[in-house]
C-alpha cells in the first residue's frame, strides 16, 4: 500500500460531466493528516507511518498522548491510526499527507462504522416476512419459529435474532475517485461510502485494482 489518508464524510450530492451524465458522489473531507511517528523495522519491527487527524483541545489529551505529540512537534489530533505504507521510510515526522495523493480516476476501499439502528426486530434486521395482518391473526410482526422443541431442545447459534442493528465497521472497495479538489482538500467518491455525517473514514488505495 502507498496511498491511504483519513477523512471526515461531509454528505452526498451530484455532479455532472462534459457530456451531462449526472453522476451520484459522496464527499470526504481528506485530511490534511500529519505524520506523528515513523516505524522501522530496526526500531519496531515493522515499517508504519502512524499520523494524526483533526485538531484537538490540549485539555482533552491525557499525559502520554500529550508527549507523544510534543516528542513530533504536532499539535494535538483527536484520530491516531498507522498505515504500513511500502514507502514508508520515504516520510518525515511532522509532515503533511494531503488529498493531492490520489487522482482522479484512482480505485479506493472506503472503510467507516455504520449507522446504529438501536435495537431492531428481525423483519426490518433480517429481511424475514411478517405474518397475516387480519384481526384474527395473532402473528403480526413476531419473529416466527426459532426451532424444534423436543429435539434438539436449543436454538441453533446464527439463529437470525432480534437484537441491536448497525454501527459496525464496513468496507465498501473498489469505489472510484471522480474528482479532487485540492485547495479544499475534498475528494469526490462515485457512490455511497459507509456511516453518518462527520464519520471518520479510512481512503486507502484498493486492494482489488485490476481484477
Amino acid at each position: 500500500m502507498k496511498k491511504a489518508i483519513l477523512a471526515t464524510k461531509v454528505g452526498m450530492t451530484q455532479i455532472f460531466n462534459e457530456d451531462g451524465v449526472l453522476t451520484p458522489v459522496t464527499v470526504l473531507q481528506a485530511g490534511p493528516c500529519v505524520v506523528t511517528q515513523v516505524k522501522t523495522e530496526d526500531n519496531d519491527g515493522y515499517k508504519a507511518v502512524q499520523v494524526g487527524f483533526v485538531d484537538k483541545r490540549e485539555k482533552l489529551i491525557n499525559k502520554p498522548l500529550k508527549g507523544h505529540f510534543d516528542k513530533a512537534g504536532v499539535s494535538y489530533k483527536r484520530y491516531v491510526r498507522e498505515f504500513r505504507f511500502e514507502n514508508a521510510e520515504e516520510y518525515a515526522v511532522a509532515q503533511e499527507i494531503k488529498a493531492d495523493i490520489f487522482t482522479a480516476g484512482d480505485k479506493i476501499d472506503a472503510t467507516a462504522i455504520s449507522k446504529g439502528k438501536g435495537f431492531q426486530g428481525a423483519i426490518k434486521k433480517h429481511g424475514q416476512h411478517r405474518g397475516p395482518m387480519a384481526h384474527g391473526s395473532k402473528f403480526h410482526r413476531h419473529q416466527g419459529s426459532n426451532g424444534a422443541c423436543s429435539d434438539p431442545s436449543k436454538v441453533f447459534k446464527g439463529k437470525g435474532m432480534p437484537g441491536h442493528m448497525g454501527h459496525k465497521q464496513i468496507t465498501v472497495q473498489n469505489l472510484e475517485i471522480v474528482k479532487i479538489d485540492v485547495e479544499n482538500n475534498l475528494l469526490l467518491v462515485k457512490g455511497a461510502v459507509p456511516g453518518p455525517k462527520k464519520a471518520l473514514v479510512t481512503v486507502k488505495e484498493t486492494v482489488k485494482s485490476g481484477k
